[in-house]
């Protein structure tokens, strides 16, 4: 790690859940999502709940959410940080958002009345970069194609590009602004900007301070940064050679291919950063299947 650096990378697993992820932060987590939801779906109080969802039966598969939450009104709230591309990851959101929905179910009689689900999933790369019509935050509801008018006003889904928000420190106009240019730029703040002077971003600041951590703390943000960067690099590798080649290519992190131990540890900590295993195959050369044997065994 940079000895420049001052301020934890919010994108790495542990930065995330170091700023967003505990009930002492859920301010935090409260002012973000303030900001980039619907008005109708503003926030006083939030209650973390179990991450991981077994599902209701054998067949569905294990989902574990970076963030569950439930609000006053007994709404749920999925928070997910996506470091890199999937092929279906709306697929991925949408299938997501199911479990919430079914844990509504009611024994004997019941009348169906469901509360809200909101997903909102956090960026590090834009879906679609030929789409000149991409913003940096879409918003998504089931809508009837006959009125054009909202169908169903009790699923959200929320996609935020960050690396489609341009805008310079004096440009910022909304709190909105302030936490997309926190998002993107926050490791790379040598101090705190001027234009932050709104009592939660003490919070973050405070939070964020890589010198406030203890040696534990300091050692999982250094493993954790770590395996974001060999993400990052090898992604950023794998595109150009791909572009220059008009095939996408699956590369290695740091090493030569062949070396089977390097590729399963690599492996290994592309799952405990709760990568889809379609991105860690590409990073690591593995095959879907061994992929999903290495994270079996983890599970065990």
């Amino acid at each position: 790690m940079s000895t420049q650096e001052k301020y934890l990378n919010p994108f790495t697993d542990f930065g995330f859940k170091k700023l967003f992820g505990s009930e002492i932060n859920s301010d935090l987590l409260i002012s973000f999502l303030n900001e980039v939801l619907p008005a109708k779906a503003q926030i006083k109080t939030l209650t973390y709940l179990k991450s991981e969802n077994l599902g209701r039966s054998a067949m569905d598969r294990k989902v574990i959410y970076d963030l569950y939450c439930e609000n006053e009104k007994g709404e749920k709230f999925i928070v997910e940080l996506q470091k890199a591309k999937q092929k279906f990851f709306k697929d991925h959101t949408i299938f997501y958002s199911t479990f919430p929905i079914q844990e509504q179910a009611q024994r004997g009689d019941w009348n169906f009345q469901l509360k809200a689900v909101y997903t909102v999933s956090i960026l590090d790369f834009v879906w679609n970069e030929e789409n000149e019509e991409s913003q940096v935050k879409e918003t998504a509801m089931l809508m009837s194609i006959d009125t054009k008018k909202i169908f169903y006003d009790k699923l959200t889904y929320v996609y935020i590009q960050i690396p489609l928000f341009e805008k310079k420190e004096n440009e910022l106009e909304t709190l909105e602004d302030k936490w997309f240019y926190v998002m993107k730029n926050l490791q790379s703040f040598p101090n705190r900007p001027a234009a932050l002077q709104e009592r939660i971003f003490d919070k973050v600041f405070q939070t964020a301070e890589l010198a406030q951590f203890n040696k534990k703390e300091r050692s999982n943000y250094e493993d954790s940064l770590k395996v974001y960067r060999d993400i990052k690099n090898s992604l950023d590798y794998a595109e150009e050679k791909g572009k220059k080649r008009g095939i996408e290519m699956g590369v290695e992190i740091g090493v030569e291919k062949g070396k089977k131990e390097t590729q399963i540890e690599n492996a290994k900590k592309a799952i405990k950063e709760n990568l889809p295993l379609e991105i860690i195959a590409k990073i690591t050369d593995l095959t879907i299947e061994e992929i999903q044997q290495i994270k079996d065994n983890l599970e065990e």
